[in-house]
């Protein structure tokens, strides 16, 4: 039995392996991960597994740029609001991750 899964994404995505930080209310605090990719709407990011986060948390994701870009842009972040839409915890050999599925807002 094959089962058929509808594609959500109405974007392109781009492969991104960028340090980031998010910043989750309930918690009060900063935990540190990386994206994974991201389009125009929305990012996959990684983070660790001792995350407190779950579907519907409205989170900041910290961008950080290089020197030369932030003088550039002005700024030494990109910080963009997002929305938690799909949690996925994996527990690799070595490595236990959260994959966070985020959509802009």
């Amino acid at each position: 039995m094959e089962t058929m899964t509808e594609e959500l994404r109405t974007d392109t995505r781009s492969d991104l392996a960028w340090p980031i930080s998010v910043w989750i209310p309930e918690a009060n605090r900063f935990f540190n991960g990386k994206s994974i990719n991201i389009s125009k709407s929305g990012v996959l990011l990684s983070v660790p597994m001792t995350t407190p986060i779950r579907k519907g948390h409205e989170i900041e994701i910290n961008f950080p740029r290089t020197t030369s870009l932030a003088k550039k842009k002005g700024q030494y972040a990109r910080i963009k609001a997002g929305k938690v839409v799909r949690v996925e915890r994996k527990q690799l050999l070595e490595n236990a991750s959260i994959s966070l599925a985020v959509e802009f807002i």
